[in-house]
């Protein structure tokens, strides 16, 4: 007779298996089925999120340590012993590398050096907001120091804000040290910068941190210009803000006027989005997307000079055809056509902007300069490749990250024109007749036409098909014999912005009798 397995009660249990296990029970947790039931675990699991916030923390210290006695094993040199711990930590996290180091460096102060905020965040007394708090307002401070204002604001962690906090907090620490202040702003203007943010439609914003002084002064010289442009009646219509907008882009580029933008800034866009009415939006390596109307405005409406050139991708899946080098650096067309594929760092998780275009396998190893070989990295990504440990596996198609951990992290490459995926027909009642007229029909074509990506998933609740197979449609896609009157004249309307516009076509002399340029010119313009 079998008898059951009695656990050890002096067995250990596996922590990962009871995480797991915790998180079951909780995604199968039904809902509270009164208001206070409801608000009591609110508040329970927010206290949970802070202790699991400080476990993660000190996890994250102790995996620092280890990897740098690991480090010093394998003989690397001392300064460089764990200096990429927090990239590991980062993917480990799944967010960028460099949240990772910034995570570690906080978890570090926390756990070391301030044991009175790490007592309250493991007990769920407070946020991992008021944690970072205490950590960047005491940024400045020796180390003693730091813990003389940890055991003071032991009393006002819990009830105070997160602004009361931190004006609490940055008001002790000048109070602790009376150089901290100068310390601070010294520290502050070193990491002055300027920065570009994608907005809704179409817009972005351009910000930059300075010197109050010098923040100051730039945005009053803005405002008595557009003061100047307002009282001697040039504002066209324009409101005070709008002009002010508008004289910050003029001073900044150096260009007449707000409109005229002769910086090179590179846009992809299909060619039916462009020369026509076509619904794919343009995408601007590294921000994102443009609706179609919006950039063939953009091109049409700019009064600087405007270049196109042709780009080919594969139908398949939407990514840009190789091109090969036969040199040592990534420069030229060939770093351009890496930017324009990867768009930001291709690191997992990470979306800073590329700053390298290096080898995946280093030059040194026997890696070529090739677009399979090349990838697209910020700055801090590059130099964690090289440090020992870590190795990039790459194609065109995707990126493999190995850490010295053993750990590997995938990541696809994305198309260059992101497309929208339009659902495939399913089934429905047989009833025959034509399509309704609220649905466009060029977005029935597009369920048919549009190729599928391999690997892409299906969309949930929608049946499953294989591109190999015939799929019958009930009832059958009917089209009108006779075409909406919108897309009727598109030929007409193509035909029409070629005669308006056949004095910019580019004589035989500029063609110089390059071919590529020659079929360029007859794809826009159409033949003499």
């Amino acid at each position: 007779m079998d008898a059951d397995t009695v656990r050890d009660p002096m067995e250990r249990p596996d922590p990962l298996a009871e995480i797991a296990r915790f998180g079951a029970c909780l995604r199968a947790l039904p809902t509270g089925g009164t208001e206070a039931e409801t608000l009591a675990r609110i508040t329970a699991l927010e206290e949970l999120r802070a202790t699991v916030a400080s476990v993660q923390a000190r996890e994250a210290v102790a995996f620092e340590k280890l990897r740098r006695e690991r480090d010093r094993t394998n003989g690397v040199p001392a300064r460089e012993c764990g200096v990429r711990a927090g990239d590991e930590v980062g993917l480990a996290k799944r967010v960028s590398p460099g949240s990772g180091r910034k995570f570690l460096s906080t978890a570090r102060t926390v756990v070391n050096g301030m044991p009175q905020t790490f007592e309250a965040l493991a007990m769920g007394r407070i946020s991992e907001d008021k944690a970072r708090i205490m950590v960047e307002e005491t940024a400045v401070l020796r180390p003693d120091d730091r813990r003389r204002v940890d055991s003071r604001m032991k009393r006002s962690l819990e009830p105070a804000g997160l602004r009361s906090l931190r004006t609490e907090v940055r008001a002790m620490s000048c109070e602790m040290d009376a150089e901290a202040a100068a310390k601070r702003a010294a520290k502050a203007a070193s990491h002055r910068r300027v920065s570009l943010t994608p907005l809704d439609d179409a817009m972005g914003r351009v910000s930059a941190i300075l010197p109050m002084p010098q923040a100051l002064a730039a945005f009053e010289s803005l405002k008595s210009g557009a003061d100047t442009i307002i009282a001697g009646g040039s504002a066209n219509g324009r409101n005070r803000q709008q002009v002010i907008a508008d004289t910050f882009v003029e001073r900044l580029s150096g260009q007449a006027t707000a409109s005229a933008v002769p910086a090179e800034i590179h846009m992809l866009v299909e060619a039916e989005s462009l020369l026509s009415d076509g619904m794919v939006p343009a995408w601007l390596p590294g921000y994102g997307p443009l609706p179609a109307k919006t950039a063939r405005e953009f091109v049409t409406a700019n009064e600087a000079r405007v270049f196109v050139s042709r780009l080919f991708a594969r139908p398949e899946d939407g990514q840009l055809v190789r091109m090969e080098a036969r040199g040592r650096e990534f420069s030229g067309r060939l770093r351009q056509m890496i930017v324009f594929r990867d768009d930001v760092c291709r690191t997992p998780w990470c979306d800073a902007p590329i700053r390298h275009a290096d080898h995946a396998e280093s030059y040194a190893d026997g890696g070529q300069t090739t677009w399979e070989n090349g990838s697209g990295l910020c700055a801090a990504c590059n130099y964690a490749k090289e440090h020992p440990g870590w190795r990039h596996d790459a194609t065109a198609e995707g990126l493999t990250v190995t850490t010295p951990g053993g750990r590997t992290y995938e990541v696809m490459t994305p198309p260059v024109v992101r497309r929208m995926r339009y659902p495939r027909a399913g089934p429905c009642a047989d009833s025959a007749g034509p399509l309704p007229p609220a649905e466009d029909w060029r977005m029935v074509f597009s369920r048919f036409l549009e190729p599928e990506r391999p690997g892409a998933r299906e969309e949930p609740g929608l049946p499953e098909h294989r591109s190999s197979e015939t799929v019958r449609i009930e009832p059958p896609a009917e089209l009108p014999r006779k075409l909406p009157p919108r897309y009727c004249t598109r030929a007409r309307q193509i035909a029409e912005w070629r005669r308006r516009n056949r004095h910019l076509r580019p004589s035989a002399d500029c063609l110089a009798g390059n071919p590529f340029e020659e079929q360029l010119a007859l794809m826009v313009f159409g033949p003499d």
